[in-house]
Order: C-alpha cells, then structure tokens, then sequence
C-alpha cells in the first residue's frame, strides 16, 4: 500500500512533514488534497485509522469553521459533507503508512508513522 501524505503546500507544519518524509528516504505519494480532496469513502476509512471522529479532523480556526459549524448540533453525515465541500477544513498534514495513520503536525507523530 505504501505512505501516503495528505499535504498542503501553503502549510508549514504539512511542508516540515513532507521534508521529514523525503529524509526519511522512503517511498511516498504526496495528495494535494486541497486539489484531489478525498472520496466520502476515503474520509471514513482515515478517520477510522486515526481512531478520531469527524469533528476532531476539522480545522477550527477556518473561517468557514467559524461561519458554518461552530455551535452547530451537526450529525458526523453533515461534518463530513462540510470536509468533502471544504477540504481546507480538514487537519493537515495526514500521513497514512498501510492500516496506520497519523495527524503529523509534529516530530513524534511523523516518526511513529515512518
């Protein structure tokens, strides 16, 4: 299956990951995900591996964060319709290694994962 980054370019936390990625000298494929954004079906199944729920994936400083969900009682169906709409709300960078996966804003997160 391989490592897969869930990346953003603009991101510096995304950009010190992939960076750790490349010096790692493993194989990866970068998503720009913000281009390529994932399936429904992708968005379970990363959520599923990082064991969190919907709205622990969401970037809650995001405007539309602000301006469309905050103090909303929204079902995880509706939180997921709003990532797949918006993938700027959802947390970066993702890296995903076989059946394990990782919220890698972090040194630990990225070595625990590669």
């Amino acid at each position: 299956m391989g490592i897969k980054i869930y990346h953003n370019n603009r991101c510096s936390k995304s950009n010190a990951a992939l960076k750790a990625l490349e010096n790692s000298g493993a194989n990866f494929t970068i998503i720009n995900y913000l281009e390529s954004p994932p399936s429904l079906q992708e968005l379970k199944v990363i959520l599923k591996m990082l064991g969190i729920t919907p709205i622990e994936l969401m970037r809650s400083g995001e405007a539309i964060f602000k301006e469309k969900i905050k103090g909303k009682n929204l079902t995880d169906e509706q939180l997921l319709s709003a990532m797949l709409e918006n993938p700027i709300l959802i947390q970066r960078p993702i890296i995903i290694n076989g059946d394990k996966a990782v919220i890698a804003r972090n040194e630990e997160a990225i070595e625990s994962i590669i």
